[in-house]
């Protein structure tokens, strides 16, 4: 009976690792270079570049962002909000005076500061400050109620809380130790004090320390099944994300992005970091209006568009002679996310705007897997793309052995960007180095990634396994259809049967039984409905997936 040689194993670890080490590094070397093509490095002169750098070693990449804009392009608009314009380096001064004001009142490196804030300027200075303290950054979801609200701000630890004042009521109880601080005031505000402008104003612009510890960004789930949860990141310190993302849509530096997404949200938040990092300026509103991005898009010229589906929706059922009738032929991309896109709305978006779509897939958990170019979407409207450069997707049946092409199971995902765990504890399931998305899909022979629906919502029907996605897709392409989603209910026969719930285009009619009969006439017979019911409009959150659990709740 032979025995291992011990060297002979620490050799082959030593050697894997350095094949890892190898492999990372000509990754970064690729996504240096995508950057560069892209303008976020650019050649620089010997005392420009002395100041980045030491922007970059002092405060990390993140918030470095805008101190480099700063130093490159000190007069270019960096944000554009319903308050007016912020140059790079007007921003790049309130940031720095705001983490000031707070590390005066005792903020320091691992304290929590909770930022419920919508789409304006107050969200980039609060997040920022925070990362400069070496915080742990909470972004709340706006549409919470009070109660979840104050749970979640309890659960993940607020030491300084930061909001719109339209939220104050719901904050009630919530006192934090380093207080709370308003980053939009209402016009009819009486006091303006404990406000982030009174802060900025009375503080140095200088910059601040370097924090004892590098800053954490908790993004919280959508809990669109459940109770949300938090899910830490360190500051980023790979160009993966950046890298990845500019390898297949064609941003560049010095443009301008329309930035519709909510910035609390994985995609929002990497919206406006990436647009930052190239310079560019961002247009942002606090609520989302069709025709007001619209019209955003053209009076900017902006190059870029950043929604979550049911955004692009919304414009794009403001029709076709609206939207042909305004100026947007420097539009060059729409980057959508967040939620299923589905093949009709892809094709009804590039109807309208061209083969400018590009549809990203990913979670809060696993940041991006997969990016569908045009060119893939015009293969198959369908599809969310392929993997980008420094990620793994994998297919996975019950068993754990990796399935080939045509097969669908339980999609895994690796990448330099996965979160580290739920604030709470716990993760996602894991398989050989990988993470589980939570979805279920396929990769077709051309080597393009489909989704098959939620892992967590397959019903079993008549021993047949269903999900609802297929139909949710099937019935958005029907042409009295709106949107529908589908849910799966206990059945004494079947054990669990569908139900759908329909939104009809104004004025168009259709009846349950023709609802079912064109379920039926398309897929099969254990996939039809058995409940349909006409609903004004689903129940979303701001980033645009269903709440299905109050779809549940109904009667």
């Amino acid at each position: 009976m032979s025995s291992r040689n011990p060297l002979d194993v620490d050799l082959r670890r030593l050697l894997g690792t350095g094949a890892k080490l190898a492999g990372r590094a000509a990754d970064e070397a690729y996504f240096a270079r995508v950057c560069f093509r892209a303008g976020v490095f650019e050649i620089e002169s010997p005392q420009r570049l002395a100041r980045i750098v030491h922007s970059i070693e002092r405060h990390g990449l993140l918030a470095s962002s805008i101190a480099i804009g700063a130093i490159r392009q000190p007069d270019r608009v960096a944000i554009r909000d319903e308050r007016g314009d912020v140059t790079f380096r007007e921003l790049h001064g309130r940031i720095n005076a705001l983490a000031n004001a707070w590390r005066a009142r005792g903020v320091r490196a691992g304290d929590g500061i909770t930022i419920l804030v919508r789409n304006h300027r107050g969200f980039l200075e609060a997040l920022f400050a925070g990362v400069l303290c070496g915080a742990r950054v909470i972004l709340l979801n706006t549409s919470f109620a009070g109660p979840q609200i104050r749970d979640v701000a309890e659960r993940e630890g607020t030491d300084l809380l930061v909001y719109d004042d339209e939220f104050g009521e719901m904050l009630a109880g919530v006192q934090p130790r380093y207080g709370r601080f308003r980053a939009w005031v209402d016009d009819d505000a009486t006091d303006p004090a404990e406000s982030l402008d009174a802060l900025i104003a009375g503080a140095s612009t200088d910059s601040p320390p370097k924090a004892e510890r590098h800053a954490k960004l908790v993004i919280l789930t959508s809990g669109t099944t459940g109770a949300p949860k938090g899910a830490p990141r360190d500051e980023p310190r790979s160009l993966a994300i950046v890298g990845g993302l500019l390898s297949r849509v064609p941003l560049r530096a010095r443009e301008c992005t329309v930035l519709a997404t909510p910035m609390f949200h994985t995609l929002g938040l990497a919206g406006m970091a990436l647009g930052l990092a190239l310079g560019s300026t961002l247009v942002i509103h606090r609520r989302f209006d069709p025709e007001v991005t619209l019209d955003a898009l053209a009076d900017n010229r902006a190059t870029a568009l950043i929604v979550v589906p049911v955004m692009l929706q919304r414009i794009v059922d403001l029709g076709l002679d609206a939207i042909s009738s305004t100026d947007l032929r420097a539009l060059r991309v729409i980057v959508a996310s967040g939620s299923a896109l589905g093949p009709a709305l892809v094709t009804r978006a590039t109807g309208v705007f061209g083969p400018v779509v590009y549809n990203l897939y990913g979670s809060t958990e696993i940041a991006q897997a997969t990016i569908a170019t045009p060119d893939d979407l015009a293969l198959d409207p369908g599809t969310v793309g392929r993997p980008v450069r420094g990620t793994v997707v994998k297919i996975f049946g019950e068993d754990g052995r990796e399935l080939p092409a045509g097969e669908s199971g339980r999609i895994f995902v690796g990448n330099y960007a996965q979160f580290e765990g739920y604030s709470g504890g716990g993760s996602k399931d894991q398989l050989e180095g990988l993470m589980s998305s939570g979805d279920v899909g396929h990769f077709d022979e051309r080597g393009l990634l489909f989704i098959d629906g939620r892992d967590d919502e397959m019903i079993v029907s008549g021993g047949e396994n269903v999900f609802p996605a297929e139909v949710e897709e099937l019935l958005a392409g029907h042409e009295a259809i709106v949107e529908a989603a589908a849910i799966g209910v206990a059945d004494e026969r079947f054990g669990q049967r569908l139900k759908a719930f329909v939104v009809l285009h104004g004025g168009r009619r259709l009846s349950a039984d023709e609802v079912r009969q064109y379920v039926r006439d398309n897929l099969a017979t254990y996939k039809v409905p058995r409940d349909v019911v006409f609903v004004d409009e689903l129940p979303r959150n701001p980033t645009g997936k269903v709440l299905k659990r109050e779809l549940a709740a109904r009667d």
